[in-house]
């Protein structure tokens, strides 16, 4: 690839580099985001209830999941820096990958013991006692499943970090047939299994998340390409400015991604108070909404890396043509999604529910509506996301943070508590705010980029960008 000439390419071979690494990381998230999904068309073809209740208890495990995820996702910056510094540096990647694992194990103590007290949490919040029980048991079963799971995202990032993405997209869509035939069998008790019914769901979740990280310490352990790092040698041995500088580089990552996750779990607590059929029409279009994001966050981890190889070249014009060819194909994605949730909005919905169903009848046509108003916010969700992507490339990580909190908790929740229960607009309220605060926190990341320069951020003396 271009990465090993030290130079910087053409526009045109920015774009190719830019797509050979994002396609396959889009394959990836959609494979990732399948794993949820399929949970939710089997649970709503199961019960109604049932899936109101993994929704309720999904939004909680991944707020604290996706916090986790972004500690670590400070492996890709760190790795892309430092191939840009030293193509075949060994020993540094090395460091940075098992501190990565040692971070994993460090923050899942705290979060299980959070979410082993989860239905008192829900309870707390409001929610319905039925619904609130439910999801309590869901969330400690599945759970156990976060420490696989972070450590398939380290190397998944490891190996994408190095411009080899292909063996995650894999590994992945082999977590996407595991959990999909141990959710259909254990909801239904097929096979002469019982039936389980939600407590399934929960059991196929952790056994997914036990695969791929299987697949994924077999793939950098096997492999050639991988297997020079010997990420596993010796792993006990401490490395703590490394292990610091993690947290210094991922925990505003993790306050950003904790910041945008929980105020879709917001939206889903308040929902919840709103009624059971508004909680199961937002789950089925959050999920349309939430496989249309994979794409803008393929091209943002791309960009996190093209950006971050520069970075470590000290090229500001590097950074700057594979910023904006990162930005420009995130908008493209985002009119594409756009589109196709105008046009195919009714089909979209029924692989959820069957609106022929008297039962089902009014989520459908609640989640119609709410459809719509993602498709607007499609744009915006883009461009935040890819420019979060962007930034990160450049370390850039406490503004991006200050942005979220801003934009998702002082606008995006102000205005859906305002417009949904003051406005008496319900559930379109709850959802018209969620797309005011992505706007928000898109123009903010976007200027930031723009005013990069004048920052100080991303600038290498006599170098032009």
């Amino acid at each position: 690839m271009t990465t090993n000439t030290g130079k910087t390419p053409s526009l045109r071979l920015e774009i190719r580099e830019m797509l050979a690494l994002a396609l396959p990381l889009i394959v990836g998230n959609l494979a990732q985001a399948a794993i949820n999904t399929s949970d939710v068309l089997i649970l709503g073809r199961y019960d109604v209830d049932a899936l109101a209740a993994s929704a309720l208890g999904v939004n909680l495990y991944f707020a604290f999941g996706t916090f986790a995820m972004g500690l670590v996702t400070a492996v890709s910056p760190l790795v892309a820096a430092e191939r840009g510094r030293m193509m075949h540096s060994v020993r540094d990647v090395r460091r940075t990958v098992r501190q990565a694992l040692w971070v994993s194990a460090s923050i899942c103590i705290p979060i299980w013991f959070v979410l082993w007290h989860a239905e008192a949490i829900f309870l707390a919040m409001g929610e319905p006692a039925n619904l609130s029980h439910m999801a309590g048991q869901f969330i400690r079963i599945a759970m156990w499943g976060l420490l696989p799971f972070l450590v398939q995202i380290v190397l998944r990032y490891y190996v994408s970090a190095l411009e080899r993405p292909l063996w995650g997209v894999f590994i992945t869509l082999l977590g996407v047939v595991v959990n999909a035939a141990v959710c259909w069998i254990l909801v239904f008790g097929l096979f002469g299994l019982p039936e389980l019914g939600l407590t399934g769901a929960a059991i196929a979740n952790f056994t997914a998340n036990f695969a791929m990280m299987l697949g994924m310490v077999a793939v950098v352990s096997g492999v050639r390409r991988f297997r020079r790092y010997r990420l596993f040698g010796r792993w006990w041995l401490s490395d703590w400015p490394r292990y610091r500088e993690i947290w210094r580089l991922g925990l505003p990552i993790a306050i950003t991604f904790a910041f945008e996750v929980a105020i879709f779990s917001a939206a889903a607590f308040l929902m919840g108070r709103i009624s059971g059929t508004s909680l199961a029409a937002h789950a089925i279009a959050l999920q349309i909404a939430a496989l249309a994001f994979m794409v803008p966050l393929g091209i943002s981890q791309a960009a996190t890396v093209r950006v971050g190889v520069h970075h470590g070249r000290r090229d500001a014009f590097g950074v700057t043509q594979a910023g904006w060819t990162a930005l420009g194909l995130g908008l493209a994605a985002a009119l594409n999604a756009s589109t196709l949730m105008v046009l195919f909005d009714r089909q979209l919905v029924g692989l959820f529910v069957d609106p022929a169903n008297p039962g089902s009848a009014a989520v459908f046509a609640l989640a119609l509506d709410f459809i719509m108003i993602a498709a607007i916010f499609q744009l915006v969700d883009s461009f935040q996301a890819v420019g979060a992507g962007v930034l990160r490339g450049l370390q850039d990580t406490r503004w991006p943070m200050l942005f979220a909190a801003f934009g998702y908790w002082v606008v995006g929740i102000g205005v859906a508590i305002w417009l949904a229960f003051y406005r008496d607009w319900q559930g379109l309220g709850v959802w018209t705010g969620l797309a005011s605060g992505l706007a928000a926190v898109a123009v903010l990341m976007v200027a930031r980029w723009m005013l990069r320069r004048r920052l100080g951020i991303g600038t290498y003396g006599g170098a032009t960008g």
